[in-house]
């Protein structure tokens, strides 16, 4: 009997290890020339990015190739796009802006079947030849909020407590947006606020997720994130400054 598929991210999660999701996605084609470099997630961008319900549908259907959770940031909390998203193949959800308790719980709950939550009684392509999905899937389903408001930060010990919630990720630019210092993350009271927010995630036994580069990856781990979130397009500036500035005149 087919089973449902494994979530790669959630499991390494559960096991107490990093996880290394990778951004910057805009085509299935892009997903199938990352997916043999070994990163455990993809970070399909549906709030800011084109992804099309059609095109998301073939978005997933990559990662399954090779292995790779996809985890699809909706561009509201909302359940019918909760459901949508999951049912074109997602097998996890990233809900932008969640600053309550009360928000937290509806993003939880519209990503579960009962008893946990209010999923809409649809499979979708993951239930394809899976004849127990329904009882398997929330097993397999990911929920990540955002913490990316001063709000979120103010309220964060409630929204640590509503249960069903994978990853708390705590968002950088938004954050320091919320604290007055547009387009400045690095500010220091930023640094700070966010320092604090991943320790009081961790401290309370819950996941942290955050944004992380090259420079800050081993920082974060080392301070109990055990989600990361990174873009590849930040590598390919670099290696195309590389190359041309070995060229005269380039």
């Amino acid at each position: 009997m087919p089973q449902i598929r494994p979530n790669r991210a959630k499991q390494k999660l559960q096991q107490g290890q990093v996880v290394t999701t990778i951004s910057g996605l805009q085509s299935s084609e892009t997903i199938d020339f990352l997916g043999p470099l070994g990163f455990d997630a993809a970070w399909i961008e549906g709030e800011h990015g084109p992804v099309t319900w059609d095109q998301l549908g073939d978005q997933t259907r990559a990662c399954d190739l090779w292995g790779m959770a996809s985890i699809v940031r909706v561009d509201a909390n909302s359940p019918s796009v909760i459901t949508r998203t999951l049912d074109r193949g997602a097998m996890g959800i990233v809900v932008p802006h969640v600053n309550t308790r009360e928000e937290a719980e509806q993003a939880a709950k519209s990503a579960k079947y009962a008893p946990l939550g209010y999923r809409g009684m649809f499979g979708g392509r993951q239930a394809f030849g899976v004849p127990d999905y329904l009882e398997r899937a929330n097993d397999q389903t990911m929920m990540i909020v955002l913490i990316e408001e001063a709000e979120a930060l103010r309220n964060l010990d409630d929204i640590l407590k509503v249960d069903n919630i994978d990853v708390f990720f705590v968002a950088p630019s938004d954050l320091a947006q919320t604290m007055g210092h547009l387009g400045n993350p690095g500010h220091p009271d930023v640094q700070k606020a966010i320092d604090d927010g991943l320790a009081r995630i961790v401290d309370s036994g819950r996941t942290a997720g955050t944004l992380v580069n090259d420079d800050n990856i081993v920082s974060y781990i080392e301070k109990g994130v055990k989600f990361t979130m990174t873009s590849w397009n930040a590598w390919v500036a670099r290696g195309a400054a590389g190359f041309l500035s070995k060229i005269p005149g380039a």
